[in-house]
């Protein structure tokens, strides 16, 4: 079953609107102080997993670039960036602390492939977005967020507990706070098939914290986007019967409630809803 949403018209000249003709001084004002007013909040939203945005730019960068040119969303999030994180020290040591807000480029492969990277977001349309990254130590996970530069947030974080200069592990959390709304973009760790600190436990220690975030930050209305590597309901799968009862070389996780393709099991499932009803 198909599910489609509309897409709105392009309307978002809100940020670089140009002045009538044969307008006169009071209605300038006027409109003046009504993009000002636009101005103020994105409206138009877009998410996608890239699955490697270097690939998509020696790829697809066209078709995406005229997709963007024409939908001209507000703000975009990715998820699946899998760029580098760039090292916090002049040691090239694998051990040393990593900056996951840019893009490592400690090494000539590195700097090629981020000089590749830069100079496609430097050119029309990105270039009229501000780009903030939080970023995996390898070419793994990773998400970015591009706003228009026109918006203001009150804040950006890169983590479910709001602190400065934190990053999630892989980098999969940005938080962007405005006036009147928040946008979270994630990359929600995949369930995986076994009872393992790195399967079931982890997506249980995130859909708990995730909980946790939405009722303490119940102030302001939240768009919550992202790969969320959940499939919430049966219409949200082609083979119902079939996710239900995947199994990965024939494990039997040890409770029913796990059973199943990842993204499809009963646990998450019910705890996503649980999540969505708060």
């Amino acid at each position: 079953m198909k599910r489609f949403f509309k897409v709105i018209e392009k309307d978002s000249e809100k940020c670089s609107k140009k002045p009538k003709e044969n307008e006169n001084e009071e209605e300038k004002k006027q409109d003046e102080n009504e993009e000002e007013a636009t101005k103020k909040e994105p409206l138009k939203f877009m998410t996608w997993n890239a699955n490697s945005l270097l690939l998509r730019v020696k790829n697809n960068w066209s078709e995406f670039s005229n997709f963007i040119t024409t939908f001209d969303p507000d703000v975009i999030a990715i998820q699946e960036v899998r760029m580098p994180a760039a090292s916090s020290s002049s040691s090239n040591s694998k051990s040393a602390p990593k900056n996951q807000a840019e893009v490592k480029d400690d090494t000539n492969a590195a700097r090629e492939e981020k000089r590749i990277l830069m100079r496609a977001l430097s050119n029309p349309p990105f270039g009229n977005y501000h780009v903030w990254w939080s970023l995996a130590e390898s070419k793994y996970a990773g998400t970015a967020l591009f706003v228009k530069k026109c918006f203001k947030p009150k804040s950006v974080v890169f983590n479910l507990d709001k602190i400065a200069s934190k990053h999630e592990p892989d980098g999969r959390v940005i938080l962007v706070e405005f006036e009147t709304l928040r946008l979270l973009n994630t990359y929600v760790p995949n369930n995986g098939w076994k009872e393992e600190p790195n399967s079931f436990q982890r997506r249980r220690k995130w859909d708990k914290r995730i909980l946790e975030f939405v009722n303490q930050n119940s102030d302001k209305p939240l768009i919550w986007c992202g790969d969320l590597n959940v499939s919430h309901e049966e219409i949200d799968v082609s083979q119902p019967e079939f996710f239900s009862t995947a199994k990965l070389n024939g494990y039997v996780p040890p409770n029913k409630e796990d059973y199943g393709q990842p993204g499809f099991t009963l646990a998450e499932r019910a705890r996503f809803g649980t999540i969505l009803r708060e």
